[in-house]
């Protein structure tokens, strides 16, 4: 009997706008957005594993295992629903980079929570696992449940959304933003005024970490201004990546391939569930 071998598209995310509505008393800040999944993504495979335990086939780079998202998020569901005899290998093929604000940490945690609950037969629930995700990351619920999504709260409170079918251009600067630098910057705008649906399908949105990440991070700087010259573009996130949005394939192709030499670009499409569902 061959062994079994869970292997799935860990997708990528961009947020089509991102405003910071608040910040609560304990130094976290609430938000709205939008998630919209995308086509491509880092491809993880799981493999049953005769000893206990989870080990990664090949360490990632730069990356402390004690603060690596797919350990942590394996450890905490041995720690909630595992057995002491669950093991596991876990191989993963990163095309996400990091620091980009496409989610791939998070997105690579809320896949290895699903496909081990798959593997081991633990039979927690996607409220559950999503729970689990919290712990690690606001955005990893998102990747959890599974769904394009308007979010609220940290990002955890979530509707789901069917968006209209869209290519995107996503540029990926040399550059690798400090999250927590930016969320703690004395400039960045805390007080926006919550908005409805309807003002995302108006246009009438930003993100409100762009104007102190474009200050700092000229690499962002100069991929939205090439950018912008073909299309709206928005930073996803905190960066560093920016995205445009288009029609059809052929024209996200055409604009991509203006890019200048020394920027990385990728065209990707617009998905409202995630590979994920079908493990």
């Amino acid at each position: 009997m061959s062994t079994p071998v869970i292997e799935v598209l860990s997708p990528a995310k961009i947020n089509l706008f991102l405003h910071i509505t608040g910040r609560r008393p304990d130094g976290y800040h609430t938000l709205q957005t939008v998630f919209q999944l995308l086509d491509w993504g880092d491809t993880m495979r799981f493999s049953p594993r005769a000893e206990p335990g989870v080990v990664l086939k090949h360490p990632m780079p730069g990356v402390a295992e004690s603060n690596n998202l797919i350990l942590r998020a394996a450890a905490l569901l041995l720690e909630s629903y595992g057995g002491s005899e669950s093991g596991a290998v876990i191989d993963i093929e990163k095309r996400l980079p990091m620091g980009g604000g496409l989610g791939g940490g998070s997105s690579n945690a809320a896949t290895t929570l699903i496909a081990l609950n798959t593997l081991w037969n633990l039979g927690a629930s996607v409220s559950e696992l999503a729970e689990i995700g919290l712990r690690l990351g606001a955005d990893v619920p998102v990747f959890v449940r599974g769904y394009s999504a308007w979010a609220e709260g940290l990002g955890e409170i979530l509707t789901p959304l069917t968006l209209p079918p869209r290519w995107f251009v996503v540029a990926i600067p040399k550059a690798e933003v400090q999250t927590a630098e930016i969320f703690r910057h004395p400039g960045l705008t805390r007080n926006t005024k919550p908005i409805t649906m309807s003002a995302l399908f108006a246009g009438q949105v930003r993100n409100d970490l762009e104007p102190v990440v474009v200050e700092h991070y000229s690499a962002v700087r100069n991929a939205l201004n090439w950018l912008s010259n073909s299309a709206p573009a928005m930073m996803t996130g905190s960066g560093a990546c920016v995205f445009a949005g288009f029609d059809s394939e052929d024209t996200a192709r055409t604009v991509a391939l203006d890019a200048p030499q020394d920027l990385r670009t990728v065209v990707v499409r617009g998905i409202n569930e995630s590979p994920v569902l079908r493990i």
